[in-house]
């Protein structure tokens, strides 16, 4: 079990290789992976479960001390990331598909990764695992009507359709896996410490069967798609960040505000695109999924280096200035 749980860490650290190994080898191969595609709700609702066992009551307890941080988080990150979608769906003059995709991406809850990217940029992990949540858990509500708001313009969007598969892809199962943690109490800590390997093996599974349904049109539109997943990425985690700033939150809010706005839960993405609209629609999501782990990590890297220390020397010479 200790092995499984030391190779469960490495998967989990080098989560966005697997993921971009496994985009291409789809993308070359699509005819190996084509079949997966029934497969991607079920994983979805294994990954929320998993979730679900590791969320405690405690966790909860960063909204009720410092509830406006939270609110503001889960604000900014409902604002901003559907927002900068909408944006740059109208400039770039989007196909219905993509563009429907690129909105979709932008009106779902935070990423499962962005706490670990916090706690690795030395930011505000409480507040990062409180965000996350509450953003996970209003998702049935708001991620619909979000898209039915932003997306009708489009292609025909269904409320009620999209809340209630949140509601059974998402919230059933992190209530479900919280209902176990607390129920089998230390009994869960061996499957929680191979969550990471089963989540990432999830993710990498998703990924490639949207990768290998929409191979043609993603060697027909994927530089373009790309250009504005990374747009949409880096747009959210620096509005993300001077939306702290604008609020004078302290630097290791900031770095937590920036990711927790910036990394999108992509899998639910691409799972409610294939479901409900196309192929062409999860691509977004699919490649959502594999830069914001790289950009992630290349984020959390140079934040590690930032100190209250620097920051507050920054603040000072720019008041002066």
């Amino acid at each position: 079990m200790r092995a499984l749980a030391a190779l469960s860490r490495f998967v989990g650290n080098t989560f966005a290789y697997w993921v971009l190994i496994f985009a291409v080898v789809a993308f070359l191969q699509p005819t190996w992976f084509i079949g997966l595609k029934g497969a991607i709700v079920p994983l979805l609702g294994l990954v929320m479960f998993g979730m679900g066992l590791t969320l405690k009551l405690e966790d909860f307890a960063e909204v009720a001390r410092h509830p406006w941080r939270v609110a503001l988080g889960v604000v900014a990150h409902f604002v901003i990331m559907p927002g900068v979608a909408w944006l740059l769906c109208q400039v770039f003059h989007l196909p219905p598909e993509i563009a429907v995709g690129v909105i979709l991406v932008g009106c779902c809850p935070s990423g499962t990764s962005s706490n670990v990217m916090t706690w690795l940029a030395r930011g505000d992990l409480a507040l990062s695992v409180a965000i996350a949540a509450v953003t996970t858990l209003l998702a049935p509500l708001l991620t619909p009507a979000l898209i039915w708001l932003l997306a009708s313009a489009w292609l025909p969007v269904s409320f009620m359709e999209l809340f209630w598969s949140i509601l059974q892809v998402v919230l059933l199962p992190i209530v479900l896996g919280v209902l176990a943690q607390r129920v089998l109490g230390d009994r869960v800590r061996h499957a929680v410490e191979v969550l990471p390997l089963v989540s990432v093996v999830s993710i990498v599974i998703i990924v490639t069967a949207v990768v290998a349904a929409s191979q043609a049109k993603i060697a027909e539109s994927g530089l373009l798609i790309m250009a504005v997943v990374m747009l949409h990425n880096s747009f959210g985690y620096l509005l993300g960040y001077f939306t702290g700033r604008l609020f004078k939150l302290p630097l290791a809010q900031r770095k937590s505000l920036a990711l927790e706005v910036g990394m999108q839960n992509s899998g639910l993405g691409a799972a409610l695109a294939s479901a409900h609209f196309s192929p062409l629609a999860a691509v977004p999501s699919a490649l959502f999924s594999v830069w914001h782990n790289i950009s992630g990590a290349l984020l959390s890297t140079y934040f590690r280096r930032m100190s209250e220390k620097a920051d507050r020397a920054t603040a000072a010479k720019a008041a002066t200035d």
